[in-house]
């Protein structure tokens, strides 16, 4: 509980009516989870209008109201309090904030963004503290943790009101760290809003969310944004790498550090010396470890993690010794042996560019084994269509037999998706094979009985996930159970 006068401490209110002291239980974004002497903040959503749903969060408790609409007049003939501000979105962030003790100035709060990376480098960012002794908190696709306790996970940020009461929790568990995926959305959509961020990280972008973002240059410009709202006390650190690592942090006020594969100048960087199924020999700033992580992409998490560990201040030698026992994130690169003598990995690849990079990696580990490379991958319906055919195009480009499959197909037919994914084709291409099994199930067993010993089976798009989303229902689908079965 607390007075609605702190609540509203900083909010830029343009009109109150019918205001005085109140004692406020709760904030609420959505009416059905209004109770008895909470605040309604009616925001504009993607799909829905919550001004459309006041008068159900007054007849369930609410004795206030946050809007931006216009409002009938009548409406204000009410006992109830009615505040009108220039963006709710915005001014939830401060109420938010203020109702939950401002909970980032007593811990420090590090966020990842980017098109890929960003859940192996918050769970291992995680985890290693952990492995140090140091309690902690986890926001991410997979799950969100409090130090021990899990806590399941609807979206890769959550709302702004969730959030803030997710990181009031880690501090009164006595959290000093917490580490968070920021996706686009939720810095178009302000749900990091009134949150004070200690540090933040940029892993690349490539071609995604355009059925959001419309174009590119939005895309990158939303992911830019983070950077730009950062505090002078703040730390940024950049893939530079990246051809857009530098413009991430163009305009930033916090301090500015690079890491990289490539370039010297860099403030931290890593050097691969061995890339095998086994795992990475790797060198960071001059200091060889051994990773059990897979691929040059999991070096550049590696980069990541370790920068972002010394930027916190931890004992490097410590660090070192930690991140060298650090398993990748589930359904990241996860590798299981076949009966018929093939190596089966199940990973989340359903960007392009996070395709190319495991098929790119399974490509490079496979000059030594010579088998053939079976790729199993579908797209999303009602997501980016631009990307389909480029996704059919990659996998034919690197592997020997290309499945092409259902992914989450949503509201759209399975059968439009696989013929936009095959405008990407090329015919006739030599020891080149491809198959079209709408079923991800039979997909899933065709390349892993057809496979060889030597051969490598990639089951891409899914990873973690165990639900096949179809008409708008999720089915139990597990990538892992399926391969298992093998």
């Amino acid at each position: 509980m607390m007075n609605l006068e702190k609540i509203l401490h900083n909010v830029k209110i343009e009109k109150a009516f019918n205001f005085r002291d109140l004692d406020v239980m709760g904030i609420a974004l959505d009416s059905r989870k209004v109770q008895e002497g909470f605040i309604f903040v009616a925001q504009k959503g993607e799909e829905t209008d919550g001004h459309k749903f006041i008068g159900k969060a007054i007849e369930n408790g609410a004795r206030a109201i946050v809007f931006e609409e216009d409002l009938d007049e009548t409406v204000f003939d009410s006992d109830i309090i009615y505040i009108k501000v220039k963006k709710t979105t915005s001014a939830l962030g401060t109420m938010a904030s203020n109702f939950y003790n401002d909970p980032t100035k007593k811990l420090k709060l590090v966020g990842i963004t980017g098109t890929n990376g960003k859940t192996t480098t918050v769970t291992l960012l995680f985890r290693l503290l952990q492995s140090m002794g140091i309690r902690c908190g986890l926001i991410s696709t997979i799950e969100n943790r409090i130090n021990d306790t899990v806590i399941p996970t609807e979206r890769t940020t959550p709302d702004v009101l969730t959030l803030h009461s997710l990181l009031a929790q880690m501090v009164e568990e006595k959290c000093e760290y917490a580490f968070m995926e920021v996706s686009s959305h939720a810095v178009v959509q302000q749900r990091i809003a009134g949150l004070s961020f200690a540090g933040a990280v940029f892993s690349n972008i490539t071609l995604d969310h355009l059925d959001y973002h419309k174009t590119f240059s939005n895309y990158i410009k939303a992911k830019k944004k983070f950077f730009d709202d950062l505090p002078s006390k703040a730390f940024a650190l950049s893939n530079i790498d990246d051809k857009n690592g530098k413009v991430m942090l163009q305009n930033t006020k916090a301090k500015k550090y690079y890491y990289s594969l490539s370039n010297a100048s860099a403030d931290f960087r890593a050097k691969v010396l061995d890339n095998s199924f086994e795992g990475l020999d790797i060198e960071l700033n001059g200091k060889e470890i051994y990773s059990p992580l897979i691929g040059k992409f999991n070096a550049y998490n590696l980069l990541a993690i370790y920068s972002v560990a010394i930027l916190l201040g931890l004992n490097k030698e410590e660090v070192l010794v930690n991140l060298s026992a650090m398993k990748s994130a589930p359904g990241r690169f996860d590798c299981y042996r076949l009966s018929t003598g093939a190596v089966a990995i199940v990973d989340y690849a359903h960007t392009p560019d996070a395709l190319e990079n495991v098929l790119k990696t399974i490509n490079e580990i496979n000059t030594r084994n010579k088998g053939k490379i079976f790729c199993v991958v579908g797209c999303g319906g009602d997501r980016d269509k631009s990307k389909r055919p480029i996704m059919a195009s990659i996998g034919q480009k690197y592997a020997n037999v290309l499945v092409i499959t259902a992914d989450n197909p949503r509201t759209e037919k399975i059968e439009d998706i696989i013929e936009d994914m095959k405008q990407g084709l090329k015919k006739d291409k030599p020891g080149k094979q491809h198959f079209c099994i709408p079923d991800r199930r039979e997909a899933i067993k065709l390349a892993c009985t057809l496979s060889q010993k030597n051969d490598i089976v990639l089951v891409a798009g899914k990873g973690h996930e165990t639900y096949q989303e179809i008409e708008n229902k999720k089915h139990h689908f597990d990538d892992k159970e399926e391969v298992l079965k093998y």
